[in-house]
This record gives C-alpha cells, structure tokens and sequence, in this order.
C-alpha cells in the first residue's frame, strides 16, 4: 500500500472516531437535558462564614456543564446590605441562579454569646438580595442552598418573613453541612447530643432554641434535602452529624417533604462537601430533576 493511501486511511479513521465521540458527547447531552425540569424559578446559593461566592462556584458551574441552566448572575451584599449585581437574568431564562456573594462575611461573630439575635440580624442579608431580586424581576417562588452558616441564615430569613405576602414562596431547599444546633468549638454549644426519633436534640443552643416557631410556621410548599458529612467521628470535622441532622424537628412535620443524606469520607469533610461531584449530582436531581 502506498504512502498516500496510508495517509488517506489514517485520516479518514481519525474523521471516524471524531465523528463517534461527537455523536456519543451530544447524545449524552440530549438524554441529561431530557431529565432536566426546565422552569424560571431562581436559584439563591448562599455560602458560610469567612467565605465568599467562589464556594459556590463548583456545585455552579456542574449545573452549567450539564446543562441545567443558561443564566447565573451574582448579588453583592455591602456590609450596610445594599444590594449590586453582576449579570442579568433576561426573559425566559432556564433555571437562572443566583450566587449571593456577602461582603460583611464574618456578620456573625464566633464568640458572639447570643447566636439566635446575631443570626437574625444577619439574616437580613439573605433578605436583601430577594427584596433586590423582587424589584427587579417580580419571580413568584424560589430555591435555597445553603453551606454551613448560609443555612441559618436561610433558616432565620424563613423564620422572620414566613408571613410576608411581598416575598416569594419557597419551593425547595438544600442544606449542606448545616450546623442548626452548633459547630465543634462554638461557645456554649451543646458538645454530645442525641436525637429522638423525631429529630429532637436533648440539649438545645440558643441560635436552634431561636428557630423553634419553624416547627409552626414553616413553609408547606417547600421540599427540603439535608447533607451532612462525616469523616469518620460522627462529624465533617467542624459539624458533628447531630447538629446538622436536628434540623428535622424544626421543619419535617411541615415540609411539603424532607429526606437526609449522609456523605463519607475526606471527601464529606466540612468544606469538601461543596466540591463533592456526588453532591453535586445530588443537587441537581433533587432541584431540577423530574
């Protein structure tokens, strides 16, 4: 066989086989997106204490790359709670999300004594994004994840404004590594608890004693999905399991429904869990999947 036909063949098989990866890459695309609950209903990621939006960017950009959503914007919160965006969400975006990005991101203090009056005072950050987001673009229902203190942020916001018609209504939620009845070291947190079978602590925090009127007012739209971590000692190595999984009796017996998952491993460490690609898939089944 001669030189050039060599060349012909080779090329030829290489047009084959970049042909076969393409056609198996774009399947793969078609059938995730045929999974995919397409809606306008905006998503709020809100990240924990010393952190910022780019704890938020790898449970992000895995919905992008797989199609979940055309549109993510940011919200700057200013320590005085004005609110500025990066990006807009235009007419007809698939399940637009929202990265809040705090800039006062130390607004609870960990020595703070009264963790339930700092928490709701920081809550009005999580407030004003979504004041922010109603003059803006007037949406009906919203979405939730939350890391570490975002989530008692999150959790004080519903418990301050679950009768405010003005704000919109809450269709799901994820906690992740939440610590609702304290994180190891906290001051005056309970340091061993156990559990009823409903979820109730047997020692209660001041910051979970503040949450208590969820238990009769907390939204009955809403579907809650609770990850935790454990490395190998019952915690992700600043949450123990307890904590994050008390936040069952504040909200289970009145979410539309509620489910727990546990992760193991270095990878359920306290701040890996938001760079678990199983968290991840996780995510987005439970907030988008049909």
């Amino acid at each position: 066989m001669s030189k050039k036909k060599k060349i012909l063949i080779s090329s030829l098989l290489i047009i084959v086989v970049v042909f076969i990866i393409a056609c198996l890459y774009l399947n793969k695309l078609h059938k995730e997106k045929e999974t995919i609950n397409y809606n306008n209903t905006p998503t709020i990621f809100v990240h924990g204490w010393g952190s910022d939006y780019q704890a938020e960017e790898s449970m992000v950009k895995y919905a992008q790359t797989h199609s979940v959503t055309n549109t993510v914007v940011q919200a700057n919160v200013s320590p005085s709670g004005k609110v500025s965006w990066i990006g807009s969400i235009k007419k007809g975006a698939k399940n637009p999300i929202i990265e809040a990005n705090f800039i006062n991101n130390k607004s609870v203090p960990s020595k703070e004594t009264n963790q339930a009056i700092a928490l709701s005072k920081s809550s009005a950050y999580v407030k004003n994004v979504i004041i922010a987001l109603q003059k803006k673009y007037h949406f009906r229902k919203i979405n939730f994840v939350g890391h570490s203190m975002g989530n008692l942020q999150i959790a004080y916001y519903l418990r301050n404004n679950v009768d405010n018609q003005k704000m919109p209504q809450l269709c799901k939620q994820v906690s992740i590594a939440g610590h609702y009845n304290g994180y190891i070291g906290e001051l005056n947190a309970p340091k061993h608890t156990s559990l009823s079978k409903n979820g109730l602590p047997n020692k209660m925090d001041t910051g979970y004693k503040g949450l208590l009127s969820l238990r009769k007012t907390f939204p009955r739209s809403a579907e809650v999905l609770n990850i935790y971590g454990d490395i190998g000692n019952n915690s992700d190595g600043a949450v123990m399991v307890n904590s994050a999984r008390s936040y069952r009796y504040l909200i289970s017996s009145r979410a539309r429904s509620y489910q727990e998952k546990e992760f193991y491993g270095k990878n359920a460490q306290h701040s890996q869990l938001h760079e678990n690609k199983r968290v991840d898939r996780l995510l987005v089944k439970f907030l988008w999947g049909k």
